[in-house]
């Protein structure tokens, strides 16, 4: 037994030296010259390039070379620093979470105005009420060089503000004998974007197709507007098919509207798409679920014994059951797949640099959309449509071509960082301040820690209204927070939203003024330092004000030789007409090393600079 096995070791080959790091063909061919003299040296001598031994050498160092370099060329192209290839490129941009899509539109801000007869009212003249209109979104502009904006939200020129005048701004363009207004003109702003708005229909077949997908026609899309299907079934844009919820907006009716035109609810999503955009075609393609309408899904994950194969017979003993991979795609968990239906969708597309049009070079109105009250003459309603011209005071903006290469992959580097949760502080304030504005606008936001429960977080906040002053967030506004927040938190950390306490101040100083310079004029200019440094725009919540730096502003002022005294004051309650905060504040109590600093989560205002700086000059 063991003899045999004595001779078959010795029929066994030596194994050979090999080695494994050659990258090139110079390499190649050197290891296998080497190769062939030390275990071939008996068959053939000639390794020359114009001899047979020389060719099959240089023959298999040519096809390691290229295997090699498409191995390191296959590798490269696996991170997004060092793939080259464009379809790699865009497919790796798109798993980093980053959009790819085609030139974006311009955006600009149209003033849309109008001529109408004026009428009589306990109150005086004012524009005839009822027969103001409503412009409605959708309507077209065209800027001279050919470019087309469409309004996108209506424009109500009878809507009253809070204090209950007009909120479009009304000038006389026409008086009778008697210096009375008779003809009234109305502007109001809309925002309007480039593009066209298009709708387009696909018939789906009534085969089930999980992950089915439609290519829209037109290139550039830019938004997805709205996709319904015949039983009048929307779907929703999501980010990814796991996302089954989606915000609503919903308009404010309460008193607080004027802050926050909409409210935020979230709604449930089972129809729903995602959308992606070729680089190569330039078309876009929507995606919808893979779970099928037509049969009930209650559980988040399938019954296994709902998918399992039927077994056949009456046999008392039986083989293990399977289960039909197919089926579990059926479920609603990635949203419902359309089918034996019409899908509509209606979309925007266009835009480019060339969507950048300067100021005041829309003038032409293409499409008029207008809603009238009830019973207003036809040649009235023909009147006022007719006086209707639009403008843009300002340049439109936004509008780029599509992102190059090095552009997508700068992009999708630096947002690979980024998360679509809160995990940090930065994290709580970049979600804060990118809500929609419709939602209410947070100007400023002061976090500390909550000393009560170590997994809170403080949250104080703070809104200005249209005088640009400060005033405490409405309750709407927390609570579409709240509603937005809840989605990104994690689910063991609690955020506690206040209000930010307002401080108002004064700056009462003294100074002393060289010969040669006006005092009154020197105090005017130093009391617009202080008015540029102070205003509210400079300041966050719980920043301190440093005095020295009060008197460093005026010290530099021309005409001031030294300064007598500076004190800072505080204002509370009612003076003469103006209105200040109710919060008390010792300055002097709070004032350390010449830094004044504020409570817990407040903020300081000089709510009305032309009153609240007085300077005397010696």
């Amino acid at each position: 037994m063991s003899k045999n096995f004595k001779n078959v070791k010795k029929q066994i080959k030596q194994v050979r030296q090999r080695s494994y790091l050659n990258k090139d063909f110079d390499a190649f061919r050197a290891e296998l010259l080497d190769y062939a003299r030390t275990y071939f040296s008996d068959n053939i001598s000639d390794f020359s390039e114009a001899s047979v031994g020389g060719m099959f050498l240089e023959m298999a160092a040519y096809v390691g070379d290229v295997m090699s370099y498409y191995l390191d060329h296959q590798f490269n192209e696996l991170d997004l620093q060092t793939a080259v290839e464009e379809k790699n490129i865009e497919r790796l941009v798109r798993a980093a979470g980053v959009k790819s899509g085609g030139a974006s539109p311009a955006v600009v801000d149209v003033e849309f105005s109008l001529e109408v007869d004026s009428e009589t009212t306990a109150n005086g003249t004012q524009p005839k009420i009822v027969n103001l209109p409503i412009i409605q979104a959708g309507t077209t502009v065209s800027s001279n060089t050919g470019v087309t904006f469409e309004l996108g939200e209506a424009l109500d020129f009878s809507e009253k503000s809070s204090n209950g005048n007009l909120a479009a701004v009304t000038t006389v363009v026409q008086t009778d004998s008697n210096n009375l207004p008779v003809k009234y003109k109305l502007t109001r702003t809309g925002l309007c974007k480039s593009g066209k708005t298009i709708t387009e229909t696909f018939l789906v077949s009534d085969d089930f197709k999980p992950f089915r997908k439609i290519t829209i026609g037109s290139e550039n899309v830019s938004e997805i507007i709205s996709v319904f299907d015949d039983d009048r079934n929307e779907y929703y844009e999501v980010e990814s098919l796991t996302q089954d919820t989606v915000y609503k907006r919903v308009l404010n009716v309460g008193p607080d509207s004027d802050l926050v035109s909409d409210n935020l609810e979230i709604l449930s999503a089972p129809y729903r798409f995602i959308k992606l955009s070729s680089r190569k075609t330039g078309l876009t393609t929507l995606t919808f679920g893979s779970g099928d309408a037509s049969s009930a899904d209650d559980n988040i994950i399938p019954d296994p014994s709902e998918v399992s194969l039927p077994l056949f017979g009456s046999k008392n003993t039986m083989n293990r059951f399977s289960v039909d991979p197919n089926s579990l795609l059926k479920t609603r968990t990635l949203g419902l797949s359309p089918r034996g239906t019409k899908i509509t969708v209606r979309y925007r597309a266009g835009g480019g640099l060339s969507h950048n049009v300067g100021s005041k070079s829309i003038s032409t109105v293409k499409l008029l959309n207008t809603k009238f009250e009830p019973g207003i003459s036809s040649s009235r309603i023909s009147l006022i449509r007719a006086s209707i011209v639009a403008t843009n005071p300002a340049a439109a903006s936004g509008g780029e071509s599509e992102l190059t290469i090095n552009e997508l992959r700068s992009t999708a580097l630096a947002f690979r960082n980024s998360q679509s949760r809160i995990v940090t502080k930065q994290d709580l304030i970049s979600r804060i301040y990118t809500m929609p504005t419709n939602f209410g606008r947070v100007f400023r936001i002061g976090i500390r820690s909550n000393q009560n429960n170590p997994l809170a977080s403080t949250v104080a906040i703070i809104s200005r209204d249209s005088d640009n002053r400060l005033v405490l967030s409405p309750d709407a506004l927390k609570q579409n927070l709240q509603t937005y927040l809840n989605e990104f938190r994690l689910i063991s950390d609690a955020i506690d939203i206040v209000d930010a306490r307002i401080i108002n101040i004064g700056v009462r100083y003294s100074i002393v003024v060289d010969a040669f310079s006006n005092k009154e004029l020197t105090v005017q200019r130093v009391n617009a330092s202080l008015k540029n440094y102070l205003k509210i725009e400079n300041f966050q919540i719980d920043q301190p004000i440093v005095i020295s730096d009060l008197t460093n502003l005026i010290l530099n002022t021309d005409g001031v030789l030294s300064q007598i005294s500076i004190e800072i004051k505080s204002k509370v309650g009612i003076d003469k007409t103006r209105t200040y905060s109710d919060q008390t504040f010792n300055i002097a109590s709070n004032t350390s090393r010449g830094i004044v600093v504020p409570p817990k989560g407040s903020i300081f205002e000089l709510r009305f600079p032309d009153d609240d700086i007085v300077g005397n000059a010696e």
